[in-house]
């Protein structure tokens, strides 16, 4: 008999490709959903890539509510918690993403503990595994925490918060249920649907030309599927069971992922500009927009996470950079996304 898991937030980018991934690995999937109007549209997505005949399920349960979560945990072997909260990543009130994130998955926890499940792997982030100081660069890995500080971007106090709650949770519980965290970088690939563009979003805005140029950022590109990859290793693997592992991929700026989408679209990347915007810029453009100034402190710097532990426990390769950026600008388009 199939082992039967379950995803949390099953409209989501990440969670998508966990779900075709354990369904071509032939796993029973369940997936929670805020609402079950949001069901066939999960389903149709899931299909484009893997028939999921009768083995995808649905639970209405939601991050904010106690509501639910005993349902979606009955009977299930293993969770992939990959859902986040809902909301701008950069709110005026910090706690409007930190409060949901963390008691969220205290409620995923405290149902799968007292379910029975065998583990839980959580996304977290690689963010909470970096120098808390912006300053700070150099190669860091899963021992290092973020220090957590109210000048820190929202979502990435959020992230960090949540893991920590996941982390001292499981230290004061007594029981077989076994904790994993996975800690993602920059988020690319191909997409399942145009109606959810994730952290994709950039390159659609690159490749539509919306962005008159690339500012001085880095990113540790990691593509979805090898992310939810990943997770079925994290889930899976003995020796995965109490530790944190970084699934970054390779490091590139901003610029260079223009310019890959430029060369290598063809006629469909005539519009992605390769200029490189000055840092004085982005940082006057963050006075008006408050969606920059999460960034500006981040402009040239090159602080990179080693990804030796997932490929020496787990086995883990995440493909080239280039390869995922331009996998996800096609599908981008394939979807009429862009």
């Amino acid at each position: 008999m199939a082992e039967t898991v379950l995803v949390t937030g099953g409209t989501g980018y990440v969670a998508g490709w966990c779900i075709v991934t354990l369904l071509e690995r032939g796993y029973d999937v369940r997936t929670t959903v805020r609402s079950l109007t949001r069901a066939d549209g999960v389903r149709e997505a899931v299909a484009s890539v893997v028939d999921p005949g009768g083995r995808l399920s649905f639970v209405v349960a939601d991050l904010t509510s106690d509501d639910g979560w005993a349902d979606a945990v009955r009977g299930v072997d293993h969770v992939l918690h990959v859902a986040s909260p809902l909301g701008d990543e950069n709110p005026r009130d910090a706690d409007a993403l930190i409060v949901p994130a963390r008691e969220g998955t205290l409620r995923v926890l405290r149902a799968a503990t007292a379910g029975g499940v065998r583990r839980v792997v959580m996304t977290s982030a690689a963010n909470a595994a970096s120098p808390s100081s912006y300053t700070a660069e150099g190669v860091t890995d899963e021992t290092l925490w973020t220090v957590d500080d109210p000048s820190l971007p929202a979502y990435r106090r959020s992230k960090t918060l949540a893991e920590r709650a996941a982390w001292d949770f499981m230290a004061g519980y007594d029981g077989p249920t076994e904790l994993t965290t996975v800690l993602p970088g920059a988020v690319f690939g191909p997409i399942l649907s145009a109606g959810n563009l994730g952290s994709v979003r950039i390159v659609a805005r690159m490749v539509r030309g919306d962005l008159p140029g690339a500012p001085r950022i880095g990113l540790e590109v990691v593509d979805v599927r090898d992310l939810a990859d990943l997770h079925v290793r994290a889930m899976t693997a003995p020796d995965a069971a109490g530790e944190r592992f970084l699934g970054t991929g390779e490091f590139v700026w901003m610029r260079d992922m223009a310019r890959t989408l430029r060369e290598g679209l063809g006629e469909a990347g005539r519009r992605v500009s390769t200029r490189q915007i000055p840092d004085a810029v982005v940082r006057l453009t963050a006075i008006w927009d408050r969606s920059l100034r999460s960034i500006t402190v981040s402009l040239g710097r090159r602080n990179r996470h080693t990804t030796e532990k997932a490929r020496r426990v787990l086995g883990w390769v995440p493909r080239p950079a280039a390869e995922t950026v331009l996998g996800c600008a096609r599908s981008l388009i394939e979807h009429g996304a862009v």
